[in-house]
């Protein structure tokens, strides 16, 4: 089941919230995980027994670690809670790749067994591995009952798709909470702009990109030069409004129950260096990195050669995650080489580049397929510079183009803003304004559901020139 779904909108979330609201209050929580555990058991029952058993270990680590003061033991038992968890994670998601390579080494085994990743299996144990360091830092109190602490590691809204979200974030929530009609507004409207980023522009971003670079090294090979940016284009716009549209939808759901997740994505795609752009990308997950790994091993603090080496281990862990390790060489050379000294605006250019760039690298796992794609956008393409399919396909989303420009920036919050604030309160432009706010979730609920039960329908496919 996922948030983009009419069986997750109409069934499953509409009869959450009645539920929730129906129910007295002291019993909120257990309703939340009781659909939280049903929301996850639905990819898979065995998986949930994982999930179980992973909040169990960091739930009696997290007791024990609170109930002694003895440093050596304190740091033992840290310990133990990151092998448990990491152990378990290493597991499903890397064994196979590692046997892989071991393999083409050596030669055995000769059969790879076949791992199936449990769902969200990354995000609960980086979840439930910051509470149990936070608990040994003495940032929070360990939680004393264990459904609260599952309540806190399978949230529906963000146990499979992120943000991160930090124990400290929520604590006091998961106990106290009031929900505001504002609350639920600002929840309602934040979950359908995700959901119309997810169901209209992402996905339609997706099948434009597949139909420019799909096919293998055959039909990448006759591409034209202009088909292949085109493609990896609507491929950059499709990975960050697919990404950043299940952040919008689950800190909205979040927020209609009371919950106040940290933001994930700051519009990226508007920074202006590649350290800027990782700031504001998966935050949720580059804050873990800084504050459990770089931070821990020295940081920035000691010399230029251990600054090196604790940014290359964290994206190296960053790039396990999501392939983004290509990016360090750029950092660096920011750091110590470039610094300030690109002008404005060659800067922004450099760095949509550099990311373009990167999502080849993240796109095609094949060797001939990248290396058939880096050629052709160089201008080494066996179609050309430009052919009839890329005109075509441009023209026909040349609408759709121009939307997720602006869905990648923060005009959007921008005009809201200023409609907002600029008119007199009681003036006919203000009530106009809050009017044209109000409704604005039903359009674009409307237009998410139009294009799902569409599956492939494009609303753009009407304005062409």
């Amino acid at each position: 089941m996922v948030f983009s779904s009419l069986l997750f909108i109409f069934a499953f979330l509409a009869l959450n919230l009645i539920v929730y609201r129906k129910v007295a209050p002291r019993y909120r929580n257990q309703v939340l995980l009781g659909f939280s555990l049903v929301f996850y058991a639905w990819g898979g029952p065995k998986f949930l027994v994982l999930l179980l058993l992973d909040t169990l270990v960091s739930w009696f680590f997290a007791l024990r670690i609170s109930a002694t003061e003895r440093k050596s033991t304190r740091k033992a038992l840290l310990v133990g809670e990151l092998v448990c968890l990491l152990g378990v994670l290493g597991f499903f998601k890397y064994l196979g790749f590692f046997l892989t390579n071991w393999q083409a080494l050596f030669g055995v085994p000769e059969v790879i067994p076949t791992f199936v990743l449990p769902i969200g299996i990354s995000f609960y144990t980086f979840q439930l591995i910051s509470y149990v360091v936070d608990v040994y830092r003495g940032k929070v109190a360990a939680q004393p009952r264990f459904w609260k602490l599952l309540l806190y590691a399978s949230l529906f809204h963000q146990c499979i798709a992120g943000p991160i979200v930090r124990y400290e974030t929520i604590a006091s929530e998961i106990d106290f909470r009031k929900v505001t009609r504002e609350d639920t507004f600002a929840g309602i409207r934040r979950f359908c702009v995700g959901l119309a980023k997810k169901a209209v522009l992402a996905n339609s971003c997706a099948a434009v990109a597949d139909s420019l670079l799909n096919g293998g090294v055959e039909a990448l090979s006759s591409q034209s030069t202009m088909g292949l940016w085109l493609g990896m284009i609507f491929y950059t716009f499709h990975i960050y409004l697919d990404f950043s549209a299940y952040s919008d939808m689950a800190i909205g759901m979040g927020r209609m129950v009371g919950f106040h997740y940290l933001e994930n994505f700051d519009h990226p795609y508007m920074a202006k260096s590649i350290q800027s752009f990782w700031r504001k990308w998966h935050i949720s997950l580059s804050s873990w990195f800084r504050d459990y790994v770089y931070i821990p091993l020295g940081g920035s603090r000691r010399g230029n050669l251990i600054t090196v080496r604790n940014a290359l281990v964290v994206w190296a862990l960053t790039g396990f995650w999501h392939g983004a390790s290509w990016n360090f060489v750029f950092l660096m050379l920011e750091r110590f080489v470039i610094k300030d000294r690109m002008p404005k605006g060659v800067n922004h250019v450099y760095t949509i580049l550099v990311v373009i760039f990167g999502w080849v690298l993240f796109r095609f796992t094949s060797n001939a397929e990248l290396l058939c794609v880096l050629k052709g956008m160089l201008g080494f393409a066996g179609g050309g510079f430009i052919n009839l399919q890329a005109q075509t396909i441009f023209a026909g989303n040349v609408f759709l183009f121009l939307f997720c420009i602006i869905a990648c920036t923060d005009a959007g919050t921008r005009i809201r803003k200023a409609m907002l604030e600029k008119p007199e309160p009681g003036s006919a432009l203000f009530k106009a304004a809050v009017a044209i706010d109000a409704i604005t979730p039903i359009l674009l609920l409307l237009l998410a559901v139009i294009a799902l039960i569409g599956n492939s329908y494009n609303p753009f496919i009407y304005f062409r020139f």
